[in-house]
């Protein structure tokens, strides 16, 4: 019997839960959640809502369950070193301790890890703690700047000229503004392409890579209007993009052994956990946008709904450090995700208001995210509401499916109908050829 620990009460958490329950393996499934997420509870043996970002509260809950190990869904638990507390009681974890999670949690420490051990892919770029200097590097930089919050901001503390910032002027009310919030950022240059997530299991020495995703994080058709958590995202058949060469992978792959290696070098220990790099493939190559410490959201349910090696095997293999001995397979099928998010979502949403998904026969697409069963009747708390994922020979197929699933979930709803589709892809066939 093994007793498992999965921290978060996402969509993303959703699929991780549901990948161990696939597993023949005899086990008990635990989960520390912020919100009772239905999808979740129907399949774990306790979900139990606590502060998942206090370490003392999730040490306990694992002496009490008698945790053989945890997994780490969301960013903030990793922030507040839950996994290094949970190595302190012997109880390993998919997800890096504190230090190493700073990949994710300090954009300017990832720039700099990348800069000092020589990794390719780092944009030029300089940290700001006051308005000194700023004027000049936006000048330097002309009207390819990005301004980025140095810290955690749910995936929404990037502006990019152009889109969110339409001057140097608004730029600097910008700055200002993170300054007054008592936050560092940096500015880097604009890069132009098309964005991929490239994720690795890592074992603290060893990587094996995941199929490539694409990530839509526009809320609006036609990757337009505010930045989300992510409005769907899609992956391939061959593991790869349509968009994209084999170059771009291989290069995308090695900055992820790259920083794997200069993390245990810089802290003299190896990351544990999922290494998720952020891509851009421009016309001089594979540059790196940003990093994150876990699965991304939806990345998750593409990757994990196509792996076939059983999931508890490799969280066992991250954590003893024999991941090299155990073969990873993802079935080679296509996959598409689309969100149903709520009316005014990212900015204004809606909440409190019950949605319908009894028309969605095959519930095992169906993942919920930012919902609660009440009095069974199933209510959105204001952020992302539920996820569909087809499966198809081709992304085609499983954007019909998807699609077609997504529709049916009734609310004061909405979702982007375009993510996965024929014409979508080609524009960013077309793209990358204008760009060469």
């Amino acid at each position: 019997m093994v007793n498992i620990l999965v921290i978060g009460s996402g969509a993303r958490e959703h699929a991780i839960v549901r990948s161990f329950s696939r597993s023949k393996k005899k086990k008990k499934i635990y989960c520390l959640a912020s919100n009772n997420n239905p999808g979740i509870s129907g399949i774990c043996n306790e979900l139990k809502i606590d502060n998942i970002d206090d370490p003392k509260t999730v040490q306990e809950y694992a002496k009490k369950h008698k945790i053989d190990f945890a997994i780490i869904g969301p960013e903030n638990p990793l922030a507040s070193g839950i996994a290094d507390s949970l190595w302190e009681i012997n109880v390993g974890v998919v997800g890096p301790k504190k230090d190493l999670a700073q990949i994710e949690t300090s954009k300017s420490f990832t720039r700099n890890l990348l800069v000092e051990y020589k990794i390719p892919g780092c944009p030029k770029f300089k940290t700001f703690e006051s308005m000194s200097g700023v004027k000049e590097f936006l000048i330097l930089l002309g009207d390819n700047y990005v301004v980025k919050y140095d810290g955690l901001a749910g995936g929404k503390g990037v502006k990019v000229a152009g889109d969110h910032l339409h001057s140097h002027d608004e730029a600097l009310i910008y700055c200002e503004e993170l300054i007054k919030k008592g936050g560092n950022f940096l500015i880097e240059r604009k890069l132009i392409g098309e964005e991929f997530s490239l994720m690795s299991f890592c074992d603290g020495e060893n990587l094996s890579h995941m199929p490539a995703v694409q990530d839509h994080k526009r809320a609006y058709e036609g990757d337009i209007g505010p930045n989300t958590g992510g409005m769907g995202t899609y992956s391939d058949s061959d593991h790869k993009l349509p968009f994209l060469e084999d170059s771009h992978i291989k290069l995308a792959q090695k900055i992820n052994e790259q920083t794997a290696k200069a993390l245990k070098q810089k802290f003299g220990e190896g990351y544990k956990g999922i290494l998720y790099g952020g891509f851009i493939a421009t016309n001089s190559g594979v540059q790196l946008i940003e990093y994150n410490a876990r699965f991304g959201d939806p990345e998750a349910m593409n990757v994990l709904s196509i792996l076939e090696t059983d999931f508890i095997e490799v969280c066992k293999s991250i954590i003893s450090g024999e991941l090299n001995d155990l073969d990873i397979i993802f079935k080679n099928l296509a996959t598409v995700c689309k969100y149903a998010v709520p009316d005014g979502y990212p900015d204004k949403p809606v909440k409190g208001n019950q949605i319908d998904v009894s028309n969605v026969k095959d519930k095992d697409i169906l993942y919920h995210a930012s919902v609660e069963l009440e009095s069974e009747k199933l209510i959105q708390m204001g952020s992302r509401a539920v996820a569909i994922v087809g499966h198809g020979e081709s992304i085609w197929e499983a954007e019909q499916i998807a699609e077609e699933n997504i529709s049916k979930v009734q609310g004061p709803l909405f979702h982007r109908k375009d993510i996965g589709t024929t014409e979508l892809i080609q524009k960013k066939i077309n793209h990358m050829i204008s760009i060469k």
